[in-house]
């Protein structure tokens, strides 16, 4: 079995990153990332195309040189490929490769970490609101361009993908959920195999939830790569917003029981944040909710699908609206507590005006 081991990593770095300002990463000038479309799609339909670089790196795993891919999406993300080819027997002599070390003793992690902030360094002002890089989102990608010395796309060696997948099935299952596969239920193993897509005789993804296997006999793969990193991209993305927006609305309720007897300056400024907030949360959703959106390859439309149902997307999405809500109640709550001490001290001021021109006239008749 032939193939290439692929490690995707998102890190969220900034509230949004100005690509048309993007003169060069690394020293290196970037280009809109191309992916071959073979199926049957829309040729008026555009595909998402962020900023890419090959970046180079001294770094191997088993002797083996890898090959690194970095993308800037306008949401504020770095993305960092890392590729590996492999040669292996069978697929448990792929479940070491979950452990993500190079030969010189670093990490995976560490690598793509170290080139996340180099690459940050070289943005400079294209990113908007920037923040130190965190855990990023990773996940594992075993691509497999040839089965059993089966290496072309022909009927024959078609037809042996399912064959294969049907006598590897506990196998395949084993790798992704990184065990033995002699201890898994069958239970887990239809879990594993859930969220399968293909398109012809001759490919097939699965995709779990740390993990997935594409096989394409073909050997072209990046373009379900592209499209599992676009979901593992926005899985990121929802994660930090939901971060985000909790420890907001934690601050946000401290702040208001702290100023309860504010008057003006105050809640203004509280509202003002609470409003800025607002506006660049719903910005930064529904710009990443629009990635996925012009995806006019119909299979590749079905592997976002079955990417976005497998890392619960919609879940992270329907979190975020409701913290959104949340925020906007709470916008709600501030502001009538304003009018209301404002109508309040509006009309003390309209009694004592009163009683001042009450006085003024006695004063004056005398």
């Amino acid at each position: 079995m032939k193939g290439e081991v692929v490690y995707l990593y998102a890190y969220d770095v900034a509230n949004e990153i100005a690509t048309d300002k993007v003169q060069q990463i690394l020293t290196t000038r970037p280009a809109p990332v191309r992916i071959r479309t073979d199926h049957t799609y829309p040729k008026d339909v555009p595909l998402y195309q962020p900023l890419t670089i090959e970046p180079e790196r001294q770094a191997a795993i088993g002797g083996r040189p890898v090959r690194l891919v970095l993308r800037i999406y306008d949401v504020g993300v770095v993305s960092i490929t890392v590729r590996v080819p492999v040669e292996v027997g069978q697929l448990a002599d792929l479940q070491p490769l979950h452990s993500r070390r190079l030969d010189n003793g670093q990490t995976l992690d560490e690598l793509a970490g170290e080139l996340c902030l180099d690459a940050c360094k070289s943005l400079g002002d294209a990113m908007i609101e920037s923040s130190p890089p965190t855990e990023p989102e990773a996940y594992t990608v075993f691509c497999l361009t040839e089965i059993d010395g089966t290496a072309d796309g022909t009927s024959g060696g078609a037809t042996d993908v399912q064959q294969w997948l049907t006598t590897h099935r506990r196998a395949v299952a084993g790798l992704l959920s990184e065990t033995d596969p002699a201890r898994l239920s069958e239970e887990q193993v239809r879990e594993s195999f859930r969220v399968e897509r293909s398109f012809s005789l001759g490919d097939v993804v699965i995709i779990d939830w740390d993990a997935a296997l594409l096989v394409d006999l073909d050997g072209y793969v990046d373009d379900v790569l592209y499209i599992l990193e676009l979901a593992n991209l926005q899985l990121e993305e929802y994660r930090r917003m939901d971060e985000r927006l909790d420890k907001y609305l934690n601050r946000a309720y401290e702040e208001v029981q702290q100023h309860r007897f504010g008057i003006f300056g105050t809640y203004t400024s509280i509202l003002r944040k609470l409003r800025l907030f607002r506006v660049d949360v719903t910005k930064l959703s529904d710009e990443v909710s629009h990635i996925g959106k012009f995806l006019g390859d119909w299979f590749l439309a079905r592997v976002y699908l079955g990417a976005s149902e497998r890392f619960y997307l919609e879940h992270w999405r329907t979190s975020v609206e409701q913290r959104l809500d949340q925020l906007d109640k709470l916008y709600n709550v501030v502001n009538s507590e304003v009018m209301n001490r404002r109508l309040l001290w509006l009309e003390c001021l309209i009694v004592v005006f009163f009683a001042i021109d009450l006085a003024l006239l006695v004063l004056l008749r005398r």
